[in-house]
């Protein structure tokens, strides 16, 4: 690292004197010029970056920045090139931003891999045919006066950043020219987030758009390569909602990622890359994205759950749950760890969510719905359980039980009816769901037992037909033995 120090001079100077720059910005006759000239240019320029380090007008425009004469200062033989155009302007910067050794000299660690980035980005395949990239360095970052993203005057600093992608974005003719179908909404949305507010009072820190989608390699976000494909979004929200350092000024928790990863929304997307199962965005909200109100959790659980949530809607729970401002699905399932709904949820035991708010000394009612359901439930279990086994060893013996096994699915039917149903709490449109499987089940074990009974009545019958024919074959054979001696003896005392 000392070494670097003391040939960092001698290697800005070298890059000056190949690349158009002057250390001190000595001898930029082209800024003088303009300066002369007159207009915006030469003072936004003098706010840059690149003139701070001592880069010239020529180092992005080519010809001679040390001669006043017009004509060999844009000498095309000088490599004056004029205003780039098109893919040409992404082309300059990258002639510096994508070489290792130009940008060390300049004691720079950003990304080499930019402009590749960029051309490989949503930005970079949106342009018409032969029309280059659908937007340019320049586009962003601004092509004169351009600044540190640290810096809170740049366009595209954390808290500017949101108007400069809005330019393009909110602007509904000129996306139509690009993708008709694409919102122009998000910045509004933005706006009404957790992230946009905190964004508009002036924390750096707060999510915006390259946050979530990625600065240089924006991609679609179907591609399963994007920051926002539904199986990376998690992840990407983690990037700072696990980070307990980051979020610490906050008060939230952090491991909601955690929950969500080991939930059985988490497993389904994560493990078995599921696309139809919720990640962040569909319960927070995308651009607009902010915990839901306790009145909107079921709203939004509904828009997968449709039934569960009309059932619950017209339960007896929906009113006591408004009284008490209690979240409605969340109360029951969680929200970020919502585990596998099983049949341990439902009843009177301590370990049941029932259990939670009713007892035999309170809210008596629901307990004893609750009990009777769990019986219920249990009894169709059990049967259910009982007409499979016969229906599998009856199929073992090699007996006939398509129609049986069939009706196997309406048993299971009616056992998930049961746990859509359960949502409506009342026992009265619990019980006969249940009870038409334990009927379809108890049909099902008769028609099982009777093809086991026909096995073995088949069995017996094969038995004893075969040891009926045995002795009469035994008979037969000692028959004709018999007359066969008979004959012997005939044919013996005839010959004597």
């Amino acid at each position: 690292m000392r070494a670097y120090r003391l040939i960092r001079p001698a290697l800005v100077a070298l890059v000056a004197a190949l690349w158009g720059a002057a250390p001190g910005m000595a001898a930029d006759e082209c800024l003088r010029c303009h300066e002369d000239l007159g207009g915006m240019i030469p003072s936004l320029f003098k706010r840059d970056v690149h003139y701070a380090h001592g880069v010239t007008c020529a180092g992005c425009h080519g010809g001679d920045p040390t001669t006043n004469d017009m004509a060999k200062a844009m000498d095309t033989s000088a490599g004056f090139i004029g205003i780039p155009k098109g893919d040409a302007i992404s082309t300059t910067c990258a002639r510096c931003h994508s070489d290792t050794m130009r940008m060390k000299a300049f004691g720079s660690s950003l990304p080499l891999r930019q402009w590749e980035d960029l051309q490989a980005s949503v930005h970079g395949k949106l342009s018409g045919v032969g029309a280059g990239s659908a937007i340019q360095c320049v586009t962003c970052h601004n092509a004169h006066g351009i600044l540190r993203v640290q810096t809170p005057a740049s366009p595209v600093s954390p808290l500017n950043l949101v108007k400069k992608c809005a330019s393009c974005h909110s602007n509904a003719a000129f996306m139509r020219t690009f993708n008709p179908s694409l919102p122009v909404d998000q910045l509004d949305k933005y706006r009404t987030s957790v992230h946009g507010a905190l964004n508009a009072k002036g924390d750096s820190k707060a999510a915006q758009c390259v946050s979530c989608h990625g600065s240089h390699a924006i991609l679609r976000a179907t591609d399963a390569k994007s920051r926002v494909n539904p199986v990376n979004l998690p992840a990407t929200c983690a990037t700072c909602h696990s980070n307990a350092v980051y979020m610490k000024a906050y008060g939230i928790p952090t491991d909601q990622f955690e929950k969500y990863a080991n939930s059985v929304h988490g497993v389904a997307l994560l493990q078995r890359h599921d696309e139809a199962a919720p990640a962040c965005n569909d319960c927070h909200g995308n651009h607009g994205a902010a915990p839901p109100g306790v009145t909107s959790i079921a709203n939004v659980c509904g828009t997968c759950h449709t039934l569960n949530a009309e059932l619950f809607a017209g339960s007896p729970h929906k009113k006591v749950f408004d009284e008490q401002k209690l979240p409605e699905c969340e109360t029951c399932h969680g929200n970020h760890e919502v585990p596998t709904a099983e049949i341990s949820m439902l009843g009177v035991s301590a370990e049941t969510v029932c259990s939670t708010c009713h007892s035999e000394s309170d809210n008596v009612r629901g307990f004893a719905a609750a009990r009777t359901m769990r019986s219920l439930l249990d009894s169709l279990i059990a049967m259910e359980e009982t007409a499979r086994n016969l229906v599998d060893e009856a199929e073992q013996k090699g007996m006939e039980i398509g129609d049986a096994k069939f009706s196997l699915r309406n048993i299971r039917q009616a056992r998930l009816e049961t746990r859509t149903l359960l949502h409506a709490f009342s026992e009265s449109r619990y019980r006969p769901v249940v009870e038409k499987g334990i009927v379809q089940a108890a049909s099902v074990r008769s028609e099982a037992e009777e093809a086991i009974h026909e096995f073995y009545f088949r069995r017996i019958g094969l038995g004893a037909s075969t040891l009926v024919i045995t002795i009469i074959a035994i008979c037969l054979w000692l028959l004709i033995r018999r007359i066969e001696k008979k004959g012997t003896l005939s044919d013996a005392a005839r010959d004597g």
